[in-house]
Formats: C-alpha cells, sequence, structure tokens
C-alpha cells in the first residue's frame, strides 16, 4: 500500500517544473535513483540544467546540497576531510570534506585522477568514509549525483569499471525541444535566474521524512516471480550478446529489480510490471557492459545492443 509516495512524488515533480522545463523522463529517473537509494551519473553537454536540477531537488525535499568541481589536482582529502592538529587542546579535529552532506553534486567527475575518484567509492557503497584509519557515518540519505560532458575528453580519465558499476542509474541528458527551449527563454526574460533559486518560490515537503517513508513503501513492495525472471533473463544475455565483450554483473539485476519497484511507485502502483522494467532497463544497464571493438567500430552502442536484447526476452503476463 503506497501511503506516501504518489502524493511525495507529484509535489516534488511540481516543485521541479518551477525551474525545470521540459525532460520529464530525466526527472523521473532522477527521482528514481533517490527512491531506490541509489546514485545517478548525469551526461549531457554544459547548459543542459543539470546544476540546477540537483539544487532544485535539494531545495524540495529539505536535503543539505553540497557541489564538488572536480578538477586534475584535486585531492581524496578535498573531498572526504582531514584530521587537522589543534594547537590550543593538542588534540586533532576532524574538519569535515564536502561529502558530509545529503545530496553531493559532482561535477564533471572524470576531470580528476582515479585515486581521488576512488575516494567516493566507500561512500557510494556504505554511507561511510574512512579518515585516518577511523569510520564516520555519513547521512542516512546521502546520494552521489555525478555529471560528465560526453564532449569533451582531453584531460579527462574515464570512471573505472569498478565505480561505474556504483551508480545505479546512468541518465542521459539532451538538448530541449524547440518549444521547450522557447518557454526556458520566455522565463528568463520574464525575470527568471537560475542563480537566485530562492525567487523560484520552491516550497520544500512539509514533513522532513517524507522521502524516508517513500523508500519503506519502495522496500516493502514486492514483484511477481514472472518479473523476476524477466529480469534475469535480460541481464544474462548481456553476457552472451555477440557484440558485448562482458555484459551486466548481478548487482545490475538488483538494480533493475530495485529501480523497476521505485518506477512503478512513482507512476502510482504497488506492483512492478514488465513495462517498469522496460522502460529504466536504458539508465540501469547502458554504464554495466562493454562492447567488443569491433562492433564499436561498426557503429554500435550499449543502448542498441541492450534494445536488441529487451526485443528478444519473452514478456512474462
Amino acid at each position: 500500500m503506497l501511503n506516501h509516495t504518489p502524493a511525495t512524488v507529484a509535489h516534488i515533480l511540481n516543485e521541479l517544473r518551477k525551474t525545470i522545463v521540459g525532460q520529464d523522463e530525466v526527472l523521473e529517473q532522477v527521482l528514481v535513483a533517490i527512491l531506490a537509494e541509489g546514485h545517478a551519473l548525469l551526461e549531457g553537454v554544459p547548459g543542459t540544467a543539470k546544476t540546477l536540477m540537483v539544487k532544485t531537488l535539494a531545495e524540495i525535499i529539505g536535503a543539505r546540497f553540497s557541489r564538488i568541481q572536480f578538477t586534475p589536482d584535486l585531492m581524496p582529502s578535498d573531498i572526504t576531510g582531514t584530521n587537522v592538529f589543534n594547537m590550543r587542546t593538542s588534540e586533532f579535529t576532524l574538519r569535515h570534506g564536502p561529502i558530509f552532506t545529503d545530496i553531493l553534486l559532482a561535477d564533471e567527475i572524470n576531470r580528476t585522477p582515479p585515486k581521488t575518484q576512488a575516494a567516493l567509492l566507500e561512500a557510494m557503497e556504505e554511507r561511510q568514509t574512512t579518515i585516518d584509519g577511523d569510520r564516520h557515518q555519513l547521512s542516512p540519505i546521502f546520494t552521489v549525483l555525478a555529471t560528465e560532458n560526453p564532449i569533451e575528453y582531453e584531460g579527462t580519465y574515464p570512471l573505472p569499471e569498478a565505480q561505474l558499476d556504483r551508480f545505479l542509474l546512468k541518465i542521459l541528458i539532451d538538448y530541449p525541444r524547440v518549444e521547450e527551449e522557447l518557454e526556458i527563454v520566455a522565463r528568463w526574460d520574464g525575470g527568471f535566474n537560475s542563480r537566485h533559486l530562492e525567487m523560484a518560490n520552491i516550497t520544500p515537503l512539509e514533513d522532513a521524512a517524507a522521502v524516508s517513508h517513500c523508500r519503506a513503501e519502495i522496500r516493502a513492495m514486492r514483484m511477481e516471480p514472472g518479473v523476476q525472471k524477466y529480469i534475469v533473463e535480460i541481464v544474462q544475455r548481456t553476457r552472451n550478446h555477440p557484440t558485448t565483450l562482458y555484459g551486466a554483473s548481478p548487482r545490475a539485476s538488483i538494480a533493475l529489480l530495485l529501480c523497476s519497484k521505485a518506477l512503478a511507485a512513482i507512476r502510482g502502483r504497488d506492483f512492478p510490471t514488465p513495462d517498469d522494467v522496460r522502460d529504466i532497463a536504458l539508465p540501469v544497464l547502458r554504464h554495466r557492459l562493454a562492447l567488443r571493438a569491433e562492433a564499436e567500430l561498426e557503429g554500435a552502442t550499449t543502448d542498441a545492443v541492450i534494445s536488441d536484447i529487451i526485443k528478444t526476452v519473452e514478456v512474462p503476463r
């Protein structure tokens, strides 16, 4: 039974549309990541409102927000924080890094070396970080929303497979349609300014625990065995498709299960269907498999391979 989720989702989407024009599918997928207790990688060219979307979302759900601009000289301690010696007390005190937050925007995450990227691994997997041997718990709703520029690769460090796999979703953000861009221009001409978010009259959720309530409802949701088998069959076929170098792991099956439940709840149902699985399969799987070099040279993409696999798997009744 969904007692909290429909009203919470409707409020969040309504408030997000005060700053974001269009991008309905992207907003839905970002919300899936939040409600399924995962992290998301947002890929899109600069200027497509990725930062504005994340800042607005944090404002709506009443979450603390931090932003890290990833650069080649960024150190792991710049993310996690460090122990500083206090001369007056002769003790070390922890100076918290930006990772001690609720919503973390990791901007252009592929612009920093693997050593620094790896500083996020423990936090993303266990919602804790280790500094000088001491473990520190992070926020229960700690969520990383990282961004990548799909065009400019000079001076970047591709994310290792282990870290890519920690992202529940990889969400692609495209240019707005003509009518949407006209609406964006009209809003700015009317006085809107993304640098002054307080002028957008965002109304936060009245219940600070609303997101936690939604997550609990989604965790309690059950999936029919036939739909579970549908998920496993899709993931299994990514491993033996002729164009793949390697396929998705069992973590992908779990991710597809969780995201299908969250998507069903967002759509107002307390049970996931094969349609939910199909609709969320691309963002769940596209970053979890690799194609053979010859297939890439012929123009194959992971999205095309996944779509091809979905067409071949029998849909359960």
